[in-house]
């Protein structure tokens, strides 16, 4: 019996789960949704600075965003998430802060930023799901 017959390569998964987001366009909306948490607009050379690419980069990734209908921006104007992006943001910044939590927990350690970049694209919302329900049991028991 050949067990290897559900094995792809990286690049054959993604091509399997079809999706019309591509982990880079994650990164600008998840960094789009966080920096809307703390001011009210965002612009283009702001968000290349903080995801260190350049401008013309994220002008072009935002467009891409917004064929998407996740946000919506004119040239040299503010970058705003629709509701359908503000929705996908949340759930991009839920993903990265149980990751970041739990590897540092794993770790030991305050920060995991750099890991949990590499390994967020891949983990589906059931396997973030279950790492938060472990997270919690792991807290529930240290207070007992």
């Amino acid at each position: 019996m050949d067990n290897n017959s559900n094995f792809y390569t990286l690049k054959g998964y993604q091509l399997n789960k079809n999706a019309q987001m591509t982990s880079s366009m994650e990164d600008y909306l998840e960094m789009i949704c966080r920096m809307q948490k703390k001011q009210e607009v965002v612009r283009i050379n702001e968000l290349a600075q903080r995801l260190h690419v350049k401008p013309s980069s994220a002008s072009k990734m935002v467009g891409n965003l917004k064929y998407l209908g996740l946000v919506t921006f004119e040239r040299y104007g503010y970058i705003k998430t629709t509701a359908e992006g503000e929705a996908v943001g949340e759930y991009l910044l839920y993903r990265h802060a149980v990751l970041n939590e739990f590897l540092c927990l794993v770790n030991n350690s305050e920060n995991e930023t750099e890991q949990v970049e590499k390994i967020e694209h891949f983990l589906d919302k059931k396997t973030i799901g279950n790492i938060e329900k472990h997270i919690k049991k792991h807290w529930d028991l240290l207070k007992v």
